[in-house]
């Protein structure tokens, strides 16, 4: 076994076994926010759909209900652009509805509009179960990079990915609970039924597996920043041949 493979185990002052440090619990809250947008990325995903479904239950809309909310997502992406930020998740957002504008168009119901995001959501929650029952759970190929770590969790740090995995079926479970609602909704529901519903239920269960993430990897050993070591490694290796050669005897 190299040293790549052989589990890190560290214990620092402020980190007792068992339990992270507060900077630890500091770092995973920065990286969540990171990773999954925080306050300003909710906005963006609750809008257009809120858009859409006050429209269209105020005038029965179709064409300007879809339109409007593709409008605001292009807005959305556009003051992003302006500011400088990061655009994916306004990108997502324009993505998700503009599929949504063209199935509904297409088919002339306007329930049609959710029914690529509920599609999404229901694949996202399959593909969490899943990579987690095949020893890779999702939310570590996520937040990995955002860590530092990329994927020495899988071999090197067993605690974090026990952790990756209890938020990988978090994730799935919580998806699949929202697609056991919707999905009936969307046979039996009016599109004005099923699109304040939906709208009902983006921040809520997000909210929920974004804390019970920040739960289980508070608790975690913290990541190895494979970055550190590999500029450390280049380091010594440069002042190993920087330093003079002893003579021979």
């Amino acid at each position: 076994m190299t040293s790549v493979d052989k589990p890190t185990h560290t214990t620092t002052d402020d980190q007792q076994p068992g339990g992270a440090s507060d900077a630890t619990k500091t770092v995973t809250e920065a990286a969540l926010f990171e990773a999954f947008g925080g306050v300003r990325g909710m906005v963006e995903t609750v809008l257009p759909g809120l858009l859409f479904v006050t429209i269209y239950t105020v005038n029965k809309d179709l064409h300007l209900s879809a339109l409007a909310a593709l409008a605001v997502s292009l807005v959305l992406v556009a003051v992003r652009l302006v500011r400088r930020d990061t655009v994916k998740h306004a990108f997502s957002g324009v993505f998700g509805v503009a599929f949504g504008v063209v199935f509904a168009m297409m088919t002339g119901n306007a329930k049609d509009f959710y029914l690529p995001g509920m599609l999404y959501t229901l694949g996202l929650g399959v593909t969490y179960i899943a990579t987690t029952l095949a020893g890779v759970p999702l939310i570590g190929l996520i937040l990995g990079p955002v860590f530092k770590e990329n994927l020495s969790w899988r071999t090197r740090n067993p605690g974090r990915k026990k952790a990756y995995a209890k938020a990988s079926w978090a994730w799935g479970l919580i998806l699949l609970a929202k697609c056991a609602i919707l999905f009936p909704l969307y046979w039996w529901a009016d599109t004005t039924q099923l699109g304040w519903v939906l709208v009902a239920l983006k921040i809520p269960p997000f909210l929920l597996a974004v804390y019970l993430t920040w739960v289980f990897l508070a608790k975690a050993p913290p990541p190895i920043d494979v970055f550190a070591e590999m500029e450390a490694k280049e380091r010594a290796e440069r002042e190993r041949a920087a330093a003079p050669q002893a003579p021979e005897a």
